[in-house]
């Protein structure tokens, strides 16, 4: 622990940090923490009242990088981790048939939408318009199109998910996909 008061180097500090760090997070990643620590650390140490909190203080910057850490972690498992294979995400970058099918059915699950969430989707989905842009052809406001945007892809999340299952890897593509009631899917029935 490093005690209040005490004035260390960025050497000394390396050394006393790396242990707390690497105890918590990937050897993969415990160099970026540890830069993310004296980064955060240099912006607030100006803001630091009292110098005798410095060792506590350095401890919550670090808990606080850590936790960072861990969050982008969960929001991206599979670039946390590293890809023996190049190639392999080379070969897998476009669609696969699945997606294509699965696609070829959102059509008219999307024109079955009420006209705004449509008329939002279409656009933007559909037609591959920016929020930005598709905001201006309709003549509304961008956070007004981003509103509908969300609103509109969870409600076809919705009616996608009340006639099919579908399974999902950690990337977000689509791994298998199966009707829930054999004669009463929307999607395919048209």
């Amino acid at each position: 622990m490093i005690e209040g008061g005490t004035s260390l180097g960025y050497r000394e500090l390396l050394q006393r940090m790396r242990p707390f760090v690497a105890r918590r997070v990937p050897p993969s990643d415990l160099e970026d923490v540890l830069q993310d620590i004296f980064l955060r650390m240099q912006r607030a140490l100006p803001g630091l009242v009292d110098g005798d909190r410095f060792g506590p203080w350095l401890y919550q910057v670090a808990r606080s990088a850590i936790a960072e850490n861990h969050r982008q972690r969960a929001r991206h498992p599979l670039a946390a981790d590293e890809v023996e294979d190049p190639c392999a995400l080379n070969e897998q970058s476009g669609p696969s048939p699945l997606e294509v099918e699965i696609a070829e059915y959102l059509a008219p699950l999307v024109a079955a939408l009420k006209a705004p969430y449509r008329e939002a989707l279409t656009l933007t989905e559909l037609q591959g318009l920016t929020q930005q842009a598709a905001a201006e052809r309709l003549g509304i406001s961008l956070s007004g199109m981003k509103s509908r945007v969300q609103r509109g892809r969870e409600k076809l999340r919705g009616v996608l998910e009340d006639c099919c299952r579908i399974a999902l890897d950690p990337r977000g593509r689509v791994l298998e996909c199966e009707p829930r009631l054999p004669t009463g899917c929307r999607c395919k029935n048209g």
